[in-house]
Parts: C-alpha cells; structure tokens; sequence
C-alpha cells in the first residue's frame, strides 16, 4: 500500500499514453517521471535503498499497461510474480530531486521473463535493477512461455539474456515453494 496512490495514477496515464501515441512496442522501453518525495527518504536524505524497488515497480505497471500485457494478463486471469532482483547503486538521489524510471523487457528462459530498470538523472544512470518474474495462472500453475506468446505473440527485437544474468539466477535461487529449506546458518 505504501505507494498504492502513485500506482493507480501511473496506470491511468499510461492508459491516456496509449490512447495518444500508442501501444509501445514488447522491446520498447517505457519512461516514467518521478519525484523523490518526503516518503521516500531515509534518515540521510536520499532515497531509502528499498524504496527503488517500490518505485521500480511503478514503471513495470507503466510497460504492463503500455504494451498492452496488462489487459491480456487482467482478461485470462494470469499475474507475475517476481521471484529474484537484484540492485545496484551509483549515485543517490536527493529529496525532490526529479528521475526518469525506465523499463524494459531485457528477455526471458525457459521459466521466466526478465526486466531492466533503470533510474535516470539527465541521461546518467544512477540505479539499476535486474528482475526476474515468473507469470502464473489464477487457476493455478505455472504460465508457460508458449501460453504467453501464444496470446500477445512472440515480442521480436527482445535481446538475448546475458550469461551473467543466467548465473546471477541460478546461484541465488531458493528451492522450491513444496521442497523444505530450513534456516540454518554456517
């Protein structure tokens, strides 16, 4: 709930975007313009590291909408769920200080989509995030890539995965939701 208010506005906009420009493309990348307000801070005066993700995901609902996956997904009962991201940090962003988020679909495995975002300071990236979702099924299960491309079609011009990105998920990934994973410290 903690950014709930800029969701549903972000989302209303990007329904106004499409009526005016159009869809945007499955290897588009959508922008956003945010402010880093108040709520977003911590107690140095920059933006609290867990708030990228929850404006990040922000312009995930902004590219949802603006290719049009949202609607498909919305009418066939599917959702995502992201299952690992990383972050990393170059600059910090100070209260009030204005950012562009871009996103972008940046390719997808056998089980999952991935994405990029990125917030932007005049054309100079000074954060980054690596997310890897899953696209499940109301009705239960997994959505498979065939399903998915199937209905919104195969997203041409969609970069390859880089190998480190492979690694990246593979070596931190849980086991499964059914297998045990016990916590223990070495």
């Amino acid at each position: 709930m903690n950014v709930i208010w800029r969701t549903l506005l972000v989302m209303l906009t990007a329904r106004r975007r499409v009526r005016r420009e159009g869809r945007l493309g499955p290897a588009g990348v959508g922008r956003i313009r945010l402010t880093t307000l108040p709520t977003d801070i911590d107690i140095l005066l920059h933006m609290n590291n867990g708030r990228y993700l929850s404006l990040f995901d922000l312009g995930r609902w902004d590219l949802l909408v603006r290719t049009g996956l949202w609607d498909v997904m919305k009418s066939r009962g599917w959702y995502a769920v992201v299952s690992s991201e990383t972050v990393t940090f170059r600059k910090s962003l100070e209260l009030w200080q204005r950012f562009d988020v871009e996103s972008r679909m940046v390719g997808h495995d056998d089980k999952a989509v991935y994405l990029e975002h990125r917030a932007v300071v005049g054309g100079e990236v000074y954060a980054r995030v690596i997310v890897r979702a899953r696209m499940m099924k109301r009705s239960g299960g997994t959505l498979s890539h065939e399903e998915l491309f199937g209905a919104v079609g195969y997203p041409d011009g969609i970069p390859e995965v880089d190998p480190w990105v492979h690694d990246w998920a593979a070596a931190s990934a849980l086991p499964p939701s059914r297998a045990e994973a016990p916590s223990v410290w070495n």
